[in-house]
């Protein structure tokens, strides 16, 4: 026997012949979860909002299953979304910016990073803005700004307050200043909005760092997080590699903010729509403009 038919032979003795065959299992219909690594039935977790029943983690949403989760149905009516970014400082690292946005957009149905409009919750108007984070990681770049901005300057004029789920990696680094002119420009805008005594309320998801985070997400009357979501400016990485020390268990994570006064409540994906209702509810018995219609 040669020690080709001798390693055949054992290979064949430790895994039997029905186990090396190849199971016939259609694609997507499992998903195996990022933190507990269970497999769960796609259909059980579309089902439970996209929240892992084992351990509670929230998978991440598209722009429009997240509309589709908070607003009434067929209320949304989008705005702005053929606003497009360009290449306009001709960037190029491993292929050019332009070539980066023909992709995205071949992939996505998106402009780009974020999807805006106005609807209603439980009969109460809103202008809303969720980012989406397949869109070049949701990075913050000129066009983001400008639609939080449009957005922003319609809701005065509608006198509508301002949701805003964040999902994002920062600025966008191929637009260099100009990404991060954007959060001057979306802060500005957000004090006109205070000005004219219409609520404003962040919701941030995981990831919300870099530019977002130091900029209009943090900036809401109230700012929500779903549980585990990573909210920072640096990463942890980042951090731990400068100071040279270990950080702190959940350091970062949306509890930890929570405990330590950076935000005003941690809701479960299942309850979002109700807290918002309850907020809205809220702020429209106060001397601001929220009628519901």
């Amino acid at each position: 026997m040669s020690i080709h038919d001798w390693f055949k032979r054992k290979k064949e003795t430790q895994y039997p012949a029905y186990a090396r065959e190849r199971l016939d299992i259609p694609g997507n219909l499992w998903v195996k979860c990022y933190k507990c690594n269970e497999a769960i039935f796609a259909r059980d977790l579309e089902a439970n909002l996209k929240v892992c029943p084992k351990c509670n983690y929230h998978f991440k949403l598209s722009s429009a299953e997240r509309i589709e989760q908070i607003l009434d149905a067929k209320s949304f009516k989008v705005i702005n979304s053929h606003i497009k970014s360009t290449d306009f400082l001709n960037f190029v690292d491993s292929k050019s910016y332009t070539q980066r946005i023909e992709s995205t957009l071949l992939k996505s149905a998106l402009s780009d990073a974020i999807n805006t409009g106005t609807g209603k919750i439980e009969g109460y108007d809103v202008a809303i803005g969720a980012m989406d984070f397949s869109f070049m990681g949701g990075s913050m770049g000129s066009v983001v700004g400008e639609k939080i901005a449009r957005l922003i300057e319609l809701a005065i004029e509608k006198k509508f307050p301002v949701i805003i789920f964040s999902s994002s990696g920062g600025a966008r680094m191929q637009e260099g200043i100009m990404s991060l002119m954007q959060m001057a420009k979306t802060s500005a805008a957000l004090g006109r909005l205070r000005e004219n005594r219409l609520p404003y309320i962040s919701v941030l998801t995981d990831p919300t760092t870099g530019g977002t985070s130091a900029s209009y997400a943090m900036l809401g009357d109230i700012n929500i997080a779903e549980p585990g979501a990573l909210i920072c400016f640096a990463g942890p990485r980042v951090i731990e590699q400068t100071i040279r020390q270990k950080l702190p268990p959940g350091f970062q994570r949306s509890e930890y903010l929570l405990e330590h006064g950076m935000l005003d409540l941690v809701c479960q994906r299942d309850k979002m729509k109700e807290t918002l209702t309850k907020l809205l509810k809220w702020f429209s018995r106060q001397e601001v403009g929220i009628p519901k219609q």
